[in-house]
């Protein structure tokens, strides 16, 4: 806190100086008159509460801005302004692009927020891995489209009462069985378990990331392969997960964006010169990032790239221009 904050919330203070900051009256600036009103309304004297919430709603985004848009800013008091305004949607905007930001904002706009902000949220694929109670957040919110609910796993009760009016009007196969035998069997059914993949089929978007982040290697596997960025992202964010893994999403042409990011992030995992080659040759690799793996290569691989059509022309006019450099150095 600033010393002039330190100033009016202090023990110290006279009544009328605190009055004054409750209503917005001092001369401030925009951080220091936020801090103010955060502390007020979170304090026990209800007529500083009053006065510090109504100054705070009629307070221009326009002062907010630079505020919430601040990296260094305090994440309680992004959260603050977030409770109090979170109508305010270019001002959520700003509030949730800001790194300080804390996974309980998330959640706070994630149930109270309108459309665009519920979209924006459904689309960071990393606070989602590092929050998948958002998903929960979302579809709890009445304002979120059919569509963005169904594209994390909603299934309308609407239609599970339709399929289970159809299964009562369905005429049921006698499947019987002579009642020694049923009493036989009866403690091995209780015993059967869908296997992995029956599991997947049914499993909701949150249940699957939490079982991508935590699951063995036939999980992981299954779950690389979901059609849901979210949810194969997850996969590469488990720590059991193995080098000959991620190399092998690394040489897979459909991994998205977001995997290869996280793969490029990973310093261990980069210090192979196997997963350098594959991520240069992957599509989804950053021009700049492919360039760099590019330089480490052998002459036989680069000969081989040079030779190649199904990779960036950028990087085959590359491969043999380096080539060139080392036969006329030899």
């Amino acid at each position: 806190m600033s010393p002039q904050v330190v100033r009016i919330v202090g023990k110290e203070t006279t009544r009328d100086l605190q009055l004054s900051a409750a209503r917005g009256a001092l001369p401030l600036d925009a951080n220091d008159l936020l801090t103010v009103f955060f502390f007020f309304c979170n304090g026990k004297d209800q007529e500083l509460k009053a006065l510090a919430k109504a100054s705070l709603l009629e307070l221009p985004v326009s002062i907010m801005t630079p505020v919430v848009s601040d990296p260094q800013v305090s994440p309680e008091l992004l959260h603050f302004i977030a409770r109090e305004r979170y109508s305010e949607q270019q001002l959520i905007v700003d509030i949730l692009q800001n790194p300080a930001t804390a996974n309980e904002t998330f959640i706070l706009c994630a149930k109270r927020c309108s459309g665009p902000i519920l979209a924006m949220i459904s689309d960071n694929s990393e606070r989602i891995l590092a929050a998948p109670e958002l998903i929960a957040a979302i579809l709890s919110n009445p304002q979120a489209d059919k569509a963005l609910k169904y594209r994390l796993g909603w299934i309308d009760p609407a239609e599970d009462v339709k399929v289970a009016e159809q299964k009562k009007t369905e005429t049921p196969l006698d499947t019987s069985l002579p009642e020694k035998e049923e009493d036989e069997v009866e403690s091995e059914v209780e015993e059967v378990n869908l296997s992995k993949y029956q599991q997947v089929l049914v499993l909701g978007v949150s249940d699957k990331i939490k079982m991508a982040l935590t699951g063995d290697k036939e999980w992981r596997t299954l779950l690389l392969r979901d059609p849901n960025k979210l949810v194969s992202s997850a996969v590469m964010k488990n720590p059991r997960i193995t080098e000959g893994e991620v190399l092998a999403v690394a040489k897979n042409k459909a991994a998205s964006d977001d995997m290869i990011r996280i793969i490029l992030l990973n310093r261990e995992w980069l210090k192979s010169y196997e997963m350098k080659k594959a991520l240069m040759r992957h599509p989804r690799t950053p021009l700049n990032s492919a360039l760099r793996f590019m330089s480490i290569l052998s002459e036989k691989d680069l000969k081989t790239i040079a030779k190649s059509k199904d990779i960036s022309a950028v990087l085959v006019n590359n491969a043999r221009r380096i080539i060139m450099m080392k036969e006329k150095k030899g």
